[in-house]
């Protein structure tokens, strides 16, 4: 299970992305509102964020490079079974708190809830 978990690791942001982009659309949220939502956690504005898909950077490097919202830890919940707040590895923690505003925008959660305002 290990090695399945840090896979994600060295997988491109990029090749990711389209599939937060079709989750949130085929709910009628907008790929804007998904940019804000990551741009919230992570610090990077929309040319930041391009120069990363376009990079194909790695989750390791897209977090290592971001500066997380300091209110990313009242991020909570359960994502893929497991409870963000829970987890110990900081960096599959930083993954799973985008893919848990990426299911809130998904929902229909309003955006100052999602950006914890």
């Amino acid at each position: 299970m290990l090695g399945g978990m840090s896979r994600i690791f060295t997988t491109s942001f990029a090749s990711v992305y389209p599939h937060y982009v079709t989750k949130v659309e085929k709910k009628g949220r907008t790929k804007a509102e998904l940019d804000q939502v990551i741009e919230w956690l992570t610090g990077f504005d929309e040319s930041a964020l391009a120069a990363h898909l376009a990079a194909g950077t790695t989750f390791e490097d897209f977090f290592a490079d971001a500066r997380l919202n300091p209110h990313a830890s009242s991020i909570t919940g359960v994502v893929c079974g497991v409870r963000v707040e829970d987890i110990d590895d900081p960096l599959m923690q930083k993954i799973r708190y985008l893919d848990k505003l990426v299911d809130e925008l998904a929902r229909g959660k309003a955006m100052v809830k999602i950006l914890r305002a």
